[in-house]
This record gives structure tokens, sequence and C-alpha cells, in this order.
């Protein structure tokens, strides 16, 4: 039979042990598997037991391994060990001691034990186990997901700490006296005795020899004369301790804040919050004071999740000006040794608050008492490679499995959540208004259908035209000159890089495409390139047309570069920022740009959706959407819901200060309802139309989604694999009578190639998750892949976009 997985709603298993071989193991399961409890719950494996080891490798079974020495440090579940694999060391984690000899063949020896405590806790441990049932993937893969990149390479099984060397000042200081006849030929280590002396007895060593400029020669002769020592001191590679930490502002919670407080203060453990906040609400508030019940109040620790990079420095500011040093962050633009000294940080205990994008879902931290998932309704919040995990529901399963609350905070939730809040899974919280008496901005639609829509900017016209009048509408050109004039800042929203869209001849029509994937190529100004936004690739602009060799070449379409320069040149004396993926490449260019607008050096402020949300300036008073239509007609079930987010989001940034603000939304669809609810800042109209356009046919949150993508290098041999995939689940729904689930397709991915991938996808509904786990277990286990034409098959369970 097929086993039965645990849905998102549903406890974590109890336990990860699982039959394994040395081999791979068909024996039964392990006898000291980890459970709830403390970290490596179960019996140390002894000298002649068998362990099972989880490799992160595409296998759905461990691996049994021999204990020939007494290891070096004890042997629990949850521990990093090396172990040979096909010819080569490789890490791994112990899921099980105890265990049976294999049923045949001769088990391995383990080689090293090198962590003196587990790497992972029972409770994480089985969070992992979870995933991998849920989602259905191999536990090991699973397993590396919850470590910092250091810990799961073989080549370092211990990673090295950044160390500085330290002198220290005997405790035998000399006197002035003996100073004077010890120093009486060596006025130099004089010098550095006073130093030391006189700042506290011990400074680094490269400190001496800069700020004194002596040599390393002098330091050594003291130590030689026993007068100092030298100790290595291992740094913390913290990203934030260069950014000064701000100032705690006072706030007077509001009456809805208030109540929302003492909700949560009061919660059982394990509860589910949707805390449904208009955009200025104060949910941060919210937070912190929750934070302050869980962490100053009762010592326990907590999870903050943000979606977007570009949030985290605003996010850490605000924690930090609170909780100071017990926050730590976690995100995939840190280096692999600033992950491991926070991932170190937070197991230790040394910080509490663990601040972060999706991964920050796996920060060790012991005795959790909240998890909060901020702008819940983001589609980054879904890991895109193996395991998909949704950070979201893992979220909610581990805090359930700790017992700690959750918190998922949105002014726009997902469908998913809000259903599952007026359902009464989880418990809705209200903050209707915005503090301090502020009113949301008015928003006015312009519709661009009355003038044609803007033509592109190299097109040649009958008549003369103005470009910036053809990209920015004179009511929203009118606003942003008061908005200027009044020394205030605008935000500036295209959801699209580049220049322009794409370049096309004139004569036949051509559109220069990626050779790669199945997209055009956008047109990058600075630097002068096309770019394909799937697989990077990028190339000389064509000064003919590659098809019929004509020389009329016309961009098409806008991009932040167009707008950026078309703002430039109609306001000149106006300070412009550009965020979006090109200008935000380099490691703290997020933090630099809105740290600048923050300190008012930005009167405009453009970028794409990663602009839209989260950003909180009391002088920002106009917001403008110069394309609404952008991804509103993507063939995808959650375009509109997309579309109503972002504009929801971005209208929020203006008038969070006492001075009001206005939005300008310029839109060919302004009958869309995504759109009008946008306009009326109404989400409850816009969820009552959604929901009634995805009942039939039903997709989420009515019914539950499963993705199965075949991709190879051979669109012929993809295309036939997608069949005999289809084929293959119809069988089987058959065979295993699992009733209820739709297959739809085979048929190729809207994107149908991106990186020399044909692409082609299977979906699966139903109304009962349980069937579609049983059924995705079986499949990525059974389902035979031909090795031939690169050809892959990846299932993804509740994907958050089918392109």
């Amino acid at each position: 039979m097929v086993p039965v997985a645990s849905v998102p709603n549903a406890d974590p298993p109890a336990s990860v042990a699982g039959g394994g071989q040395a081999t791979p193991a068909t024996g039964s399961p392990g006898t000291g598997s980890p459970g709830a409890g403390s970290p490596g719950t179960g019996a140390p494996a002894v000298v002649g037991q068998y362990v099972e080891v989880a490799l992160p490798l595409p296998l759905f079974h461990p691996f049994t391994y021999r204990v020939d020495a007494g290891p070096r440090h004890p042997l629990v579940p949850g521990t990093r060990v090396v172990v040979p694999f096909r010819n080569r060391r490789a890490i791994g984690i112990c899921v099980a001691t105890g265990s049976p000899p294999p049923a045949r063949g001769v088990a391995k020896a383990i080689i090293d034990v090198p962590d003196a405590q587990p790497a992972l806790d029972g409770p994480m441990l089985a969070l992992c186990q979870w995933i991998a049932d849920y989602y259905a993937v191999p536990l090991g893969v699973a397993l590396r997901t919850a470590l910092p990149a250091l810990l799961t390479g073989a080549a370092a099984p211990v990673p090295a700490r950044k160390t500085h060397r330290i002198v220290v000042l005997r405790e035998a200081e000399p006197s002035l006296l003996a100073r004077d006849q010890l120093f009486a030929r060596a006025p130099r280590q004089r010098e550095v005795i006073d130093y030391l002396a006189s700042v506290g007895g011990r400074s680094p060593a490269d400190h001496l020899t800069t700020h004194l400029g002596c040599s390393a020669s002098v330091i050594r002769a003291l130590v030689d004369r026993g007068l100092v020592s030298i100790t290595d001191e291992v740094i913390e590679r913290d990203p934030f301790s260069s950014r000064a930490r701000p100032a705690a502002a006072d706030h007077t919670p509001s009456p809805a804040q208030q109540a929302a407080i003492e909700t949560l203060a009061s919660a059982a453990p394990g509860d589910v919050f949707l805390l449904h906040g208009v955009t200025g609400s104060g949910k941060t508030l919210v937070y912190i004071e929750l934070l302050r019940e869980i962490v100053d109040r009762r010592g326990q620790s907590a999870i903050v999740l943000v979606p977007e990079i570009a949030l985290t420095p605003q996010t850490v500011d605000r924690f930090r000006a609170v909780f100071g040093d017990k926050v730590a962050v976690l995100h995939s633009a840190l280096s692999d040794g600033e992950r491991y000294d926070a991932w170190l940080a937070l197991q230790s205990g040394a910080k509490r608050i663990a601040v972060g994008a999706r991964s920050a879902i796996f920060a060790p931290l012991r005795d959790l008492g909240a998890i909060i998932v901020d702008e819940e309704h983001e589609a980054s919040y879904k890991q895109g490679e193996s395991p998909r995990y949704h950070a979201r529901e893992v979220a909610i399963v581990r805090a359930r499995h700790a017992g700690a609350v959750t918190v998922l905070g949105s002014a726009t939730p997902s469908l998913e959540s809000w259903t599952n809040a007026t359902a009464g899974k989880y418990r809705l919280l209200a903050l209707p208004d915005r503090v301090g008496g502020g009113r949301l901005p008015s928003v006015e639609v312009v519709d661009l259908r009355r003038r044609g829509g803007p033509p592109t900017a190299a097109l040649a016209a009958p008549v003369p035209f103005d470009p910036f009048a053809s990209v920015i509408s004179p009511p929203l050109e009118s606003a942003l000159r008061e908005t200027l004039a009044r020394g205030e800042q605008s935000i500036i929203l295209l959801n699209r890089r580049g220049y322009a869209s794409f370049v096309q001849c004139e004569a036949c029509g051509d559109v220069a495409t990626c050779p790669h994937c199945s997209i055009t190529l956008t047109y990058h100004r600075t630097p002068e390139r096309l770019v394909c936004h799937y697989c990077q690739h990028h190339e000389e602009p064509h000064a003919t047309c590659r098809r019929c060799h004509g020389s009329t070449l016309r961009r098409r379409g806008l991009g932040t570069q167009q707008v950026e320069r078309l703002l430039a040149e109609r306001f000149p004396a106006a300070r412009l920022a550009r965020m979006d993926v090109d200008t935000t490449s380099g490691k703290w260019a997020h933090a630099e740009i809105l740290d600048r607008v923050g300190r008012a050096e930005v009167d405009i402020l453009l970028g794409t959706q990663m602009i839209a949300k989260g950003l909180d300036f009391a002088n920002v008073t106009l917001v403008g959407v110069i394309d609404a239509d952008v991804g509103i007609n993507l063939p995808d079930f959650r375009a509109s819901e997309r579309c109503f987010q972002l504009l929801s989001q971005v209208a929020g940034r203006a008038g969070r200060g006492p001075k009001g603000g206005k939005v300008f939304i310029q839109t060919r669809l302004p009958g869309h309802h995504a759109v009008q609810c946008a306009v009326a800042h109404d989400y409850a109209r816009f969820v009552a139309t959604e929901l009634a356009g995805r009942s039939t046919p039903p997709y989420p949150p009515v019914a539950r989604l499963a993705n199965i993508i075949v991709s190879g290098t051979n669109e012929a041999a993809t295309a036939a694999l997608a069949e005999d995939t289809s084929a293959w689940v119809r069988r089987l729904m058959e065979a295993r009578e699992l009733p209820g689930i739709q297959v739809i397709g085979p048929a190729p991915c809207p994107v149908e190639r991106i990186k020399n991938r044909w692409r082609w996808h299977v979906v699966l509904k139903s109304r009962h998750a349980g069937a579609l786990t049983r059924l995705g277990r079986y499949f990525v286990r059974r389902f035979p892949v031909p090795a031939r034409d690169g050809l892959r098959v990846a299932f993804d369970r509740d994907p958050v976009a089918l392109l």
C-alpha cells in the first residue's frame, strides 16, 4: 500500500526512523529515532552497532553504516557523520541508531563524527521528515536544506571560524619604574605595553601594527619576555554589525493593536493567527509587542520571516532597535561564513530572534515561542527547487510541533489563508485602520485606451508626440511636479526591468529571442545588451535583422531603464533612484538605496515589485503605477490575485505620514475586478469575486494542486515522456483506488523551453490533500524516467504558479 503522509494542518511525524540498508536498507526501523524531545533523543551508538544515515542524494532510503571504533563525539540522531560513498567521502545525517545489520552485503564503517553535538535536534528532524513526506522528496535532500552550506560539504567537515590574533597583557604588569629598566633599550616594546595598559590590557595584533606602527618582531619579543600572550579569538561575521543601531521609537498601541497583542499573548500553543491589517495599520508594532512577551518575558525564541531581501534591512533595524544583539539574520545574500556564524549563534542561544527570508524557517532555535510570517501572501516563500516547500506551510507545521504561536500577517492575505481563517482553522485578527488616524490614499485610474496607449519611444509617428507623455500620463506628470515642488517623495512602479521589452524588425516582424529559452530578449541600455531574464543569456544588439537582414529594428514596450531616462530628462533637478534586479546585485545595494530614501536624498524612487511592499517612509505622498496590466493576462490562475496584491501593496506606500497621499494607476483594463477592488481598497469584494471564479473549474483554495513537470533536451522525447507520465498516473489511480483526482494534460508549459530544456506538465487536482500525498509519494519512487536526452521529472506540490 502507498503510505499516507500528513497534510500542512496536521502534526508532523513523531519520529524519523526508517528502514535502511547499508547499501540501501530494507530492514525494520531503527530503535533510537528522535521524537519531539531534546536534541539527539535516543541512546548514542556504540562500537558494533549499526546506524542509519540519510545522504543529500535523490534516493528515497537511508543507508546503514557500521560503528567500528569509538566515535570521537557522541553519535545520536541528528548528528553529522562522514561516511564513504561511491569511492568518496560524503556528509550525511544520522537518523537512527541501534539499527539491524543489512539484509545483504556488508555495511561500511563510519569515518568520523565531526561535531560534539547534533546539528539537528529531534523536532527539526521531525520537521524535515514531514517535508520529505508531504513534498515527496528524499529525506537527505530535506535535511540538507535545513543546514548551512558549510555544514553539508565533505571537503571540510568542521568549517573554519574567522579569527584574529589578540595580544593580552599579562597580569603581572610591570610598574612604571620597572618599565624604565625593562625597556631602556626597547622603546617600541614599551610603547606597546603602555598602549595595552591604557586600553584594558588587550588589543588585536593587527591594530597594534597599524595604529602604533610596530613590527611583528616587537610583539614576538614581548611574548618571549613573558610580558604578553597571544590568543586567537573568533570573530562573528555579522553583516549588520557595521550598521548603526537605530533608536527605538515610542508607540502607543491603538485599541485594535492592543486587542491583537493581548489575544496573541494569551494564545494557546500551536494556535495559528491571520493578522489582516490594511497597509500602515501597524502590524510590525504588533509583532514587536508579541516578541517582547515571548523573548523578554518568557525567555523563549522566535522567527520572523520576510519575503524579500530588500525588506530585511528595514525589518532588522526595527527589531534591533528593540531587542539589540538578540537578533540574527539569515538569508541567501549573506556569505556562507556569515550564515554559518548566525546559525551557530542561534543554535547556542546567544541570539534568540532569527530574521530572514524563506530559509530562516530552519533557524536552529530551541524553546520556540512564535513564528511570524510577514506578507504571508508572497510567492517568494515558495522554494523553486527541490525540496519545493512553502515556508508558510512549513512555519505552521514547525510551530504546532513546538507548541509555538504562528502569526501570518498581510494587508492582502492569500486566498488559502483567508479561507482557512473564515473556516475557523486559523484565528482572524483585524487592524482595519491606519495608525494615528491616517487615511488610506485616494486612488485615481488613468485609462490608457483613451489616448490609444503608449506608443514605443522608437516608433516613427506621423505627427510629433511627446515620448514622456506616452509613458507618464498628464495627471501623473502634474502630480509628480507638485510633489517635487512641496519637497515630498514619490514612488513609481513598473514591474518590468530593462529598457524595452523586446526588439522587433519592422520589415518582417521577427523578434529577438533567447537561443536557450522560449522567451524574448529584453533590451538593456546600460550596459547595452539583449538579456534573457530566465537563463541570463546576453548578447550584443544586432545592427540588422537576423532573418531578413533588414536594417530597421524597433524597441518595443517599456522597462524601468527607459522610464528612468524619461524622468531624468523631464525633471533634471530631481534626485532619482532605480531599484530592480539590475541595480541591487551588490550585497548591500538594497539597504543603500533605501537608506538614501529614508534620509530624503531621493525624490523619486522607481522600481519593480520589490518597492511595492514593506517600505515605510512618511514623506512618500505619491505613488504612480506606469502599467498595471503587466502580468494580469498571464496564463496562470493566480494572475488576478497577484495583480490585486501588487496594486494594493504599492498603493499602501503612499500617505503613511500626516501629509496624506495619492495614487495613480495607469491601465488599459480599468473595469477588471483586480483593478477596481484595489482602487476601492476593497479586499472583501475581491475575495468574493475571485473565489467565485475558482469554483468552476476548481482551483486553490477550492481544490489542491500538484504539478508534474517533465523536461529534457530533446523536444520529441520530452513530449513522449509527458504522454507516458499522464498515462502512468491514470493507471496508478485505477490500480490504487485513488478517486477524486483529476488529471489535466499533458501540455507544453506556457514557457515551454528554459535553459535548453523543453518543458511539459501534467496538472493534478483534488479536493483531498491526502490523495495527492499518496499519489505523489508513490509516483516519485516508482515512475521510470529513461536515462537519455537529459530527461527529468519534478513533482511540485501546491505550486504558486503554472508557468
